[in-house]
């Protein structure tokens, strides 16, 4: 049995919609992708949804930059938010990613102040450019990651609701992690993820950052993040064991390779600018097939 007859999707335009926030998960979110396979068939479609809306937001602030203004874009995302948030207030949408998404927000009740969060942050994305500490950091955070856990939680499964608290802090965990690996590539966007007064106390400053250059400043402050890093992810561990237990070798396995961004920027000695810290092949499959024999006991 296929994975939308699994999930009782039957309408052929709830399928088409379905498939195509599949085929943004598998091309653009492999390891995401990986660790969904390790879910129950009937599950998998609706983590598809809530990837295909988030990769397409993602598209409209960031990979769509050499062709539209920020206030092009900025319109644009505003457009087609509005739009995906009043599909979900009507309970229906003819939008090709909309679609899927409203539907597994109905069938899960996930609460509509997820998107709106997630598109605040989105639109944070056009306009911000730094963040002076953590706490502001996590305004936006909030928004781009933790409401991802919270949204998941619904269709993963939790058997008590301490599950939710977990699930944010492993979403800021994950987002961080990138932050960490994508310094290079996100100063191209004009962009700093780092606390600037965290950077301040390593000695970092943003003229240092956008030289690109390693300096034992930078690696002391690329040291203090990535052990934040392994303490939310510590901190979330025990959550994970309040999932469904067909959800959770699916969980654990996306723990450790998110969080394990943080292992290959260590392995590449903090050479993150002319390198790109990334999960080889074969760690996945280290991590994976474990997880997936896991998945067929716990069924």
């Amino acid at each position: 049995m296929d994975e939308l007859t699994a999930a009782g999707i039957i309408d052929p335009a709830l399928r088409a919609s379905y498939a195509e926030c599949k085929r943004l998960n598998s091309l653009h979110g492999k390891t995401y992708y990986l660790a969904t396979l390790l879910l129950p068939k009937a599950k998998r479609p609706h983590v598809h949804a809530l990837y295909g809306f988030a990769r397409y937001a993602d598209e409209i602030v960031d990979d769509l930059a050499s062709t539209l203004s920020i206030a092009e874009k900025s319109a644009l995302l505003q457009s087609w938010g509005d739009g995906v948030l009043a599909d979900i207030r009507r309970g229906t949408s003819n939008d090709h990613v909309g679609r899927a998404l409203v539907d597994t927000v109905q069938r899960f009740n996930i609460p509509i102040a997820h998107f709106e969060a997630f598109l605040h942050s989105m639109t944070m994305d056009l306009s911000v450019t730094e963040y002076q500490t953590y706490d502001d950091l996590m305004e936006y955070v909030y928004g781009s990651a933790s409401v991802i856990g919270l949204q998941m939680v619904p269709i993963l499964g939790a058997t008590d609701p301490a599950a939710y608290a977990a699930a944010e802090k492993l979403g800021i965990a994950f987002q961080l992690a990138n932050f960490i690996r994508d310094v290079g590539e996100d100063l191209e966007r004009g962009r700093i993820y780092l606390p600037l007064d965290e950077l301040q106390a390593a000695g970092v400053t943003p003229e240092m950052l956008a030289a690109k250059k390693l300096t034992p400043e930078i690696k002391s402050a690329l040291t203090f993040q990535i052990a934040r890093v392994r303490r939310l992810q510590a901190e979330a561990a025990a959550g994970i064991k309040l999932l469904d237990p067909s959800s959770q070798p699916c969980i654990n396995a996306a723990s450790v390779l998110y969080c394990g961004i943080v292992d290959e920027v260590e392995k590449i000695d903090f050479e993150i600018f002319t390198e790109r810290a990334k999960t080889s092949t074969w760690r996945r499959l280290k991590v994976a097939l474990p997880a997936y024999a896991r998945a067929l006991r716990a069924r």
